[in-house]
């Protein structure tokens, strides 16, 4: 395929799953009242242990109409917490205890990646969701994380700042913004970090939005996102869906591949 002719923006929802919908929804509907804005929903099969989708079908049919409007749905780990055993390196201890508790594929194995994610396909199978990209929760996946991912049938997967083809992780710049929103200092430096990213960018072919459920509590950062979304399509950015903008990528790779 061609590359796209227009410059994009990807709005990305983390973390989706009954526990947090009801942080998104006021902040979905708004988008939806600005037109045909489609979306990418990072789907967590069993979040935390305690949402499993099978036990909602309230949600999954509201997942079907997402789909239906031209939405995306992306498998995003599958429980979202990391159980693994604790760190014994102190590299491991800060990036697992630290940085997040939620790195749930940032220690596994293959063989243990693998069964995640065959069990999280299978889940979009049995509910007919289409499922082309995986992203791990916080992006942290170990190397037994990356040899699954080459063996399964997805196109993509990505961290903060590239898409990666699959089966072999070709890198395709897609800067993204993100914010650290649980406290208010957090949330100030974000913006201000935000704001000059965004201005850095504004040749790029794409930027994507990378939204959580925590970002919609507040509404210095719910307000921030929407105006942020608003402001992009108003200078003539195109909204996509992270798939859709990887099919018109061609060829196309990371300068620093």
């Amino acid at each position: 395929m061609t590359m796209s002719p227009l410059p994009s923006v990807l709005l990305v929802l983390h973390d989706v799953a009954p526990q947090t919908w009801p942080d998104y929804q006021p902040f979905v509907e708004a988008v939806d009242a600005l037109g045909q804005v489609p979306m990418t929903w990072l789907v967590v099969p069993d979040f935390h242990h305690a949402n499993a989708l099978d036990d909602h079908p309230g949600f999954r049919r509201l997942l079907d109409g997402r789909v239906e409007r031209g939405d995306e749905l992306v498998l995003h780990g599958y429980y979202h917490c990391d159980d693994g055993p604790p760190a014994t390196h102190p590299k491991d201890w800060f990036m697992r205890r630290v940085y997040t508790h939620e790195g749930e594929f940032y220690d596994l194995s293959e063989k243990n990646a693998l069964a995640r994610l065959h069990a999280g396909i299978e889940l979009f199978q049995r509910y007919e969701w289409p499922l082309e990209g995986f992203v791990a929760p916080a992006w942290l996946m170990s190397e037994g994380t990356r040899q699954a991912l080459r063996q399964l049938p997805l196109r993509y997967t990505s961290d903060t700042q590239h898409l990666f083809r699959l089966p072999d992780f070709t890198p395709i710049d897609a800067p993204g913004l993100v914010w650290s929103a649980r406290s208010a200092w957090r949330r100030g430096l974000s913006k201000i970090i935000s704001d000059r990213r965004e201005q850095r960018w504004r040749q790029a072919p794409v930027i994507r939005l990378g939204l959580h459920p925590v970002d919609m509590r507040h509404g210095f950062s719910r307000d921030y996102w929407l105006r942020t979304l608003e402001r992009l399509l108003e200078e003539g950015r195109v909204p996509m869906t992270k798939a859709d903008w990887l099919a018109t990528q061609g060829l196309r790779v990371s300068h620093a591949a």
